[in-house]
């Protein structure tokens, strides 16, 4: 989501009565950069730093766009592990986000502006020759339609606005003749089929050659859709029609836009996640701003913006002032059921909301903007990457990250808007950790889990063509561009549109008479932009005073979603205390209790048992509290014995020539050394045991001694290998899955169990891969030999010092062409280094235990003790203190970057920061295991 100058008119100007919108983007907030980055003591980034940061994107760029090229096109996306393009009836299926996928080269059609932007119109140039000879939009395949329009037919959109920009400008594109717009057209029609409803509400799927309702389609038998897939459609398919003339695009879009309206809860004005696309019923009557909804409303925004109607803009006012009603609970942005707005739908937020801040600032109401986007930024400074989803206290929910750009967009609003350099800070921050964690020599590989740094064989389109402009645009000066970015708006994708657009081939009437707007209103509605010098009175340091309360937001306040309820309490008496917070070892917590009338009761097996008697509460009101506890307590025992799952662990290879960069994720043991106690983890070399299975003892235990042991699943217990490997002197051992093909990128996560016996006498890591991940380290022993892993609880930071001592290894070779390798590294490399985590009390629930049905007054429930420091699944809500001694204070980090100052690895110029040891020689290891079939 994004626009490129905001807000889009000017202080004082009505926004129904703009008649040419394009010449007022400029002119919204950037007043306010010029003031406030020019302030004395604001700490502005010198613009050396600037171009230096924009430097490293355009390399990072150069990184994922060339290795897409060389080893994915003409494929869908880059499998960046594996160094191979990702084509859809090849690999394992991942469910609905393969729908993205139509074998129509979707990287290369989602870049093709981002080039443009980057300044890279020789490379945009090529790009354009090759979609056009190579993409083929005629493939018997389903695919999303949302997916679809943003990415493809908003791709061709942008790629032919700039391209037409660039032939006006007489250097480059003379030879292009609309072509791209063509293809856009063909697309569109491909995608008409789909609304083929009474409603007008699209089918979420269509069939590329045949459509819905053809007997080869396979698909038209949906009944559901998500109100964005329905609402993220105008502004490609207006473009689509103002560009060429045939209305019937942009019709079927406002069709669709008007029947969401038209079926929003009244009383609410809010819209619900899914939504019946024959009866307009909503399927899921939750709301929020995130997955589901987040673009459906950006768009109603930017529809005004492009196309003029009135209309578009009343809409999004009126959902606005009832998200900021009922969803907005700043710094969080809560799911409300759309019947029940004052009732939360869910205490974890999702990380597609991330864009909301960007939204906020288009919209002119930036202080809340300002308040999401710090609590999202204390968030990522504690996990390195915003989770899919966190939790109200900020807990690892959904523990992926696919390189989202939603966060990076909503920092190059702010920054617009507020000129104060903290933000380029937060996107150095961005540039940092994308190069230190997520970056491996074939590109970028999204995260499998943000706790533990493992990666996802994964690199999606929308990264190229969001994350890159965004960052870039945030460092660039007007100077460095090729063109005026005010002279667009930005899709959801990211795609460029020009905005003289909206007096173009105009055949429909600007406002839609069917709807009625009667009972809005007005006084809702901001219909002049605020000015910049109310919003900002000459204080550089109006965005720092509105941050400030926040900064410790996750780290040390650790505070969860306070209720309506909990707030109307203002500054008078405590929350009652929650069962998810409760420390059996904190005395205030048991004088609560004692005031409930709860009573705790130390069993003989180490268990505790709470136990509610009404009578004994101080008042009504304390026992009504208790009651409430036990109940909670209840629930959250219950949920926690169905949450036994231990969470994953990491295999990273740390040896030459890796370096940490690939890291696998492993399913954990519930046997043998417990790695989240060991934060140093067992590092040393693997070795394959004999026999393979390792279900009887080790014929090669000279090889295994002082090593990783790798061994196949299958033929008897997982203890029965552990024991048998640790005999023969293994310091760990890793289970290799025998089923051909299975991966965690599709299979749920494995943990293996135990015998039913006392495996207290199992003292070594044991871990689990999928066969994909397996072979990845068996294919490297073929190659290398000697090959070295960690085993832990999350990924550790890449061995820099390794690589440099490795480095100036290969620089000595030729003075000692027959020394021998020390043994040094390898002897210290077995040693298992085991650090503890610091003592404190567990609390004293776990496991439940049967009601006492005694009496009608009074509840027992009683949990097994379990550590406070064991990190827990990604789901669970476990009642641990909400801030442990770790998550406190954030681990220190190296924050030495990599980069390289061109794409080629055989560029003569030197890298700005920290290179690689032996580049050439790690791209053509991965060369070689592409040849291996990875």
């Amino acid at each position: 989501m994004a626009l490129s100058g905001a807000p889009g008119c000017r202080a004082g100007e009505r926004g129904p009565r703009w008649r040419r919108p394009w010449k007022l983007l400029a002119l919204g907030l950037l007043s306010a950069s010029s003031v406030l980055a020019a302030a004395p003591g604001a700490g502005a980034m010198s613009r050396e730093e600037k171009r230096r940061l924009g430097s490293q994107v355009l390399e990072m760029f150069d990184h994922a766009y060339s290795n897409y090229m060389e080893h994915a096109y003409p494929a869908d996306e880059l499998m960046p592990l594996t160094c191979r393009g990702r084509v859809r009836g090849q690999e394992p299926s991942r469910g609905d986000v393969d729908d993205a996928l139509g074998k129509f080269s979707l990287t290369l059609i989602d870049t093709l502006d981002t080039l443009v932007v980057l300044n890279k119109t020789k490379e945009f140039e090529e790009a354009v020759k090759k979609v056009i000879k190579d993409v083929n939009l005629d493939n018997d395949i389903v695919v999303s339609v949302f997916e679809t329009n943003i990415r493809v037919l908003g791709g061709l959109l942008g790629g032919h606005s700039v391209a037409i920009m660039l032939k006006e400008k007489g250097e480059y594109m003379q030879w292009y003749n609309g072509e791209l717009l063509h293809m856009a057209k063909e697309l569109g029609y491909k995608l008409l089929p789909a609304f083929n409803t009474t409603s007008g509400l699209p089918y979420p799927r269509v069939n590329l050659k045949f459509g819905v309702r053809h007997p080869e389609a396979r698909t038209g038998t949906e009944t559901d859709t998500c109100t964005a897939c329905a609402g993220t459609l105008i502004l490609e398919f207006a473009a689509l029609s103002r560009f060429t003339g045939t209305s019937i695009f942009e019709e079927y879009a406002r069709k669709a836009l008007d029947f969401i309206w038209e079926k929003r809860q009244r009383s609410s004005n809010l819209v619900g996640v899914t939504i019946n696309i024959h009866t307009g019923d909503w399927v899921r009557k939750d709301s929020g701003v995130g997955a589901g909804i987040d673009s459906y409303y950006e768009y109603l925004l930017k529809a005004y913006v492009l196309l003029g109607d009135d209309s578009f803009l009343e809409r999004f006012n009126t959902h606005y002032d009832a998200i900021m009603r009922y969803i907005s609970q700043p710094p969080l942005l809560l799911d409300v059921h759309i019947h029940k707005p004052m009732l939360n739908a869910r205490t974890w937020m999702d990380s597609l909301l991330a864009f909301f801040p960007g939204l906020q600032v288009l919209k002119g109401d930036i202080r809340p903007a300002i308040e999401t986007h710090e609590m999202l930024y204390q968030v990522i400074k504690k996990h390195n990457f915003l989770p899919e989803a966190f939790t109200t206290d900020f807990r690892v929910h959904w523990a992926q990250h696919p390189l989202r750009p939603e966060f990076a967009e909503s920092t190059y609003f702010l920054y617009k808007a507020t000129g104060d350099p903290y933000y380029l800070e937060v996107g150095k921050t961005l540039i940092e950790n994308l190069n230190k964690y997520a970056r491996v020599p074939c590109g970028f590989a999204a995260m499998k889990d943000v706790r533990t740094g493992s990666h996802e064989d994964r690199m999606d389109s929308f990264f190229l063509a969001e994350m890159f402009k965004y960052l870039y645009l945030l460092f660039a000066d007007k100077e460095d561009m090729i063109f005026d970015i005010e002279d667009y708006i930005f899709t959801t994708e990211a795609h460029l549109l020009p905005l003289w657009l909206s007096t173009t081939n105009q055949t429909i009437s600007k406002k839609n008479i069917s709807t009625e707007y009667t009972e809005l209103d007005d006084s809702n509605f901001d219909w002049t932009c605020p000015n910049t010098q109310i919003l900002f009175p000459n204080d550089p340091m109006f965005a720092q005073s509105i941050r400030e309360p926040l900064k410790n937001v996750v780290d040390k306040s650790c505070p969860r979603g306070i209720s309506r309820a909990e707030e109307s309490l203002g500054s008078g008496p405590k929350p009652p205390l929650r069962a998810r917070d409760f420390m059996a070892s904190n005395p205030e917590h048991l004088e609560i209790l004692k005031k409930m009338g709860v009573s705790l009761i130390h069993l003989k097996d180490g268990r505790v048992q709470l136990v509610q008697h009404a009578v004994q509460a101080a008042s009504s009101l304390d026992a009504e509290d208790g009651l409430r506890f036990m109940q909670e307590m209840i629930e959250l025992s219950s949920q926690q014995q169905k949450e036994q799952q231990l969470p994953p662990r990491a295999v990273q290879i740390v040896s030459h020539p890796f370096f940490g960069r690939v890291v696998l994720t492993a399913g954990p043991a519930q046997f043998g050394m417990d790695l989240s106690k060991h934060k140093a983890g067992t590092r040393g070399f693997v070795a394959t045991i004999k026999p393979y299975n390792g279900c009887s003892e080790i014929t090669n235990p000279e090889a295994v001694k002082e090593k990783i042991a790798l061994m196949q699943r299958g033929q008897c217990m997982f203890a029965e290998k552990a024991r048998n490997i640790q005999k023969a002197g293994a310091i760990g051992g890793i289970v290799i899955d025998d089923n051909e093909g299975s991966s965690s990128d599709t299979a749920p996560l494995f943990q293996m169990a135990g015998d039913g016996k006392n495996t207290d006498d199992i003292t070594i890591p044991m871990l689990f891969l999928f066969n994909k991940e397996g072979n990845i380290i068996l294919d490297a022993i073929r190659e290398y030999e000697a090959v070295e892993v960690l085993l832990s609880d999350k990924a550790k930071d890449r061995d820099l010092e390794m690589e440099n001592m490795d480095q100036k290894s290969s620089e000595n070779d030729s003075h000692k062409p027959n020394s021998e390798e020390a043994p040094s590294e390898s002897q210290d490399a077995g040693a298992v280094s085991e650090e503890p985590d610091g003592g404190g009390e567990s609390s004293a629930v776990g496991d439940p235990d049967p009601l006492s049905p005694a009496s009608a007054d009074s509840a027992s429930v009683s949990r097994a003790d379990e550590d406070p420091h064991s990190p827990g699944p990604a789901e669970a809500s476990a009642p641990e203190p909400a801030c442990t001694p770790e998550d406190s204070q954030p681990q220190e980090q190296n924050t030495q970057t990599e980069s390289n100052s061109k794409a080629h690895w055989d560029s003569k110029v030197q890298p700005m920061e920290s290179i690689l040891a032996d580049w050439n020689e790690d791209i053509e290891a991965f060369e070689m295991m592409e040849k291996d079939e990875l």
